[in-house]
């Protein structure tokens, strides 16, 4: 389609007000990441995404297609909002010449909301001179904000889906960034350019890729997030030291970013035929489940120390009842409210609920701790999350 003339007009107004609200928010502390935010346009990164709607009879999500054709104004206005615009599902690149309302469906890629963007940057301790690679290369604007700071030849991104990066790259090259750029699995992170002073994955890990510690320089950091199948995360910026190993702290906060593909979750089946494999006998659990499932910070942080002790459990939840279920080892659980408490029934080689409890009796004796007590450590024997008044809990082997 034929863009309305006013187009650029719009966008920088539109892109001066984020600027401007991201400052007041604090989230543009340095001015070099404030310029970039105010240079790149991010309109030209997105020329469609899909936007949430109301739930369809089935309860599932109804994604409503985005576009300039469709709506100059909704689209230009969600392009510079502090918004996570969702560009694929299922790995399918949409034909935004002719999109399509979407009925669920599991987020391949997106454009990350702006802040968080600028704070994984900021997190990574990305200044002048250093060499960064970047792990998902998306819609491309996150690069584009690296180029703009640091000059495209100090920038690498890579992509494992080539159609993304095929439409990243003509978006970049259109705006004058010209960083490397690959088609490539982050958990190999590049050789052909390494070594890095910064590593930054937008993308989540189930533990720390070995090829990430080899291809940073000594005193090089690597920003993660680290995540895994009961969908606990948690962000660990790591200094790599000369021997290869590798140490850092937890930071704070709630933030998620989408598993890289080769570590994302199996399929498990239909939870009721796990239930009917299980002993009768239940007993009572002094933990309710929604200390790892709700919708608080605490219980965010939760799931991820409960995830470091079942690293291969999943959890689904079908009327009342929480199913967790292991493929791996064949073990499962079911937790069901029952007259004002919770019943546990286990089976299988794990006893995956009794695990979870340790870690939140633990964590309860331990007063609580936040994620920025706890401390990641890498080195050859594996990976383990410390913290001085807890047991070790152990990563899964990359």
């Amino acid at each position: 389609m034929t863009m309305p003339a006013d187009l650029e007009t719009d966008a920088v107004r539109l892109r001066a007000a984020m600027t401007k609200a991201l400052a007041a928010d604090g989230v543009l502390a340095d001015p070099a990441w404030r310029q970039a935010v105010e240079t790149v346009p991010r309109h030209r990164f997105v020329p469609g995404f899909y936007l949430p709607g109301e739930r369809d009879g089935q309860g599932l999500t109804v994604w409503e297609p985005v576009t300039a054709g469709l709506d100059y104004g909704r689209w230009l206005a969600a392009a510079y909002s502090d918004t996570t615009l969702i560009t694929q599902f299922d790995g399918d690149e949409p034909d935004w010449k002719n999109p399509q309302v979407r009925h669920g469906g599991a987020p391949t890629s997106s454009s990350t909301l702006p802040s968080l963007v600028v704070r994984m940057w900021a997190d990574a301790e990305v200044t002048e001179g250093h060499t960064v690679l970047e792990i998902g290369t998306g819609t491309g604007y996150s690069t584009a904000l690296a180029c703009e700071r640091l000059g495209s030849a100090d920038v690498t991104s890579i992509e494992v889906d080539g159609r993304r990066l095929e439409t990243a790259a003509s978006a970049l090259h259109a705006c004058g960034y010209t960083p490397t750029l690959a088609v490539a699995d982050g958990l190999y992170g590049y050789w052909p350019e390494a070594s890095f002073d910064r590593i930054v994955a937008a993308c989540s890990f189930r533990a720390v890729p070995p090829a990430l510690l080899a291809q940073t320089r000594r005193g090089g950091k690597i920003l993660l997030t680290l995540s895994g199948w009961l969908y606990g995360y948690a962000r660990v910026l790591l200094t790599v030291n000369g021997d290869g190993t590798a140490d850092g702290r937890l930071l704070g906060g709630t933030v998620s970013f989408m598993s890289a593909r080769t570590h994302a979750a199996p399929a498990f089946g239909n939870p009721a035929h796990w239930a009917a494999c299980l002993p009768d006998k239940a007993r009572t659990t002094p933990h309710d489940p929604g200390r790892i499932t709700d919708a608080t910070e605490e219980a965010f942080h939760l799931r991820f120390l409960a995830q470091s002790a079942v690293p291969n459990a999943q959890m689904t939840t079908v009327g009342e009842v929480v199913h967790l279920v292991d493929v791996v080892t064949g073990s499962a659980a079911t937790l069901t409210p029952v007259e004002g408490r919770w019943e546990v029934r286990e089976g299988g080689p794990v006893k995956l609920w009794e695990r979870i409890e340790n870690v939140l009796n633990a964590y309860d004796e331990a007063g609580r701790p936040k994620p920025e007590t706890f401390t990641l450590h890498v080195y050859d024997g594996g990976q383990h999350l410390r913290h001085p008044q807890l047991p070790d809990l152990p990563l899964p082997r990359p």
